[in-house]
């Protein structure tokens, strides 16, 4: 049985960090491209950071430069750096894992407010 389990997330000032944590169990962990999606209500979800096998790394424009995708094959866990956060940030953030299959985590709330 697929677990994604994410946390981390909470409430942190504008321009504030934060970082999530993922971990996998029921996959074969290090073959699978994980990822952070992230989703307001009312939107569709959106993938804002992957990471391949072999750690290459992409991101959504609206995070570039700011969040930081990173996994550990011994742990198997990926995280989520998230640096200079924004209000707009603030949405319920979804691990997912995908191969042939994809899998999504039950997501961690994550508000940016003063």
């Amino acid at each position: 049985q697929v677990q994604l389990v994410e946390s981390g997330g909470g409430l942190v000032q504008p321009g504030g960090s934060l970082r999530l944590s993922c971990a996998a169990s029921g996959i074969k962990f290090r073959i699978y491209r994980m990822g952070w999606g992230r989703q307001v209500p009312g939107k569709q979800r959106e993938l804002v950071a992957t990471i391949t096998s072999g750690s290459e790394t992409n991101y959504a424009d609206s995070v570039k430069g700011r969040f930081i995708i990173s996994r550990d094959n011994a742990k198997n866990t990926v995280y989520l750096q998230m640096n200079s956060l924004k209000p707009e940030d603030t949405a319920v953030y979804y691990c997912s894992a995908a191969l042939s299959n994809d899998y999504w985590g039950q997501g961690t709330q994550v508000t940016v407010s003063s």
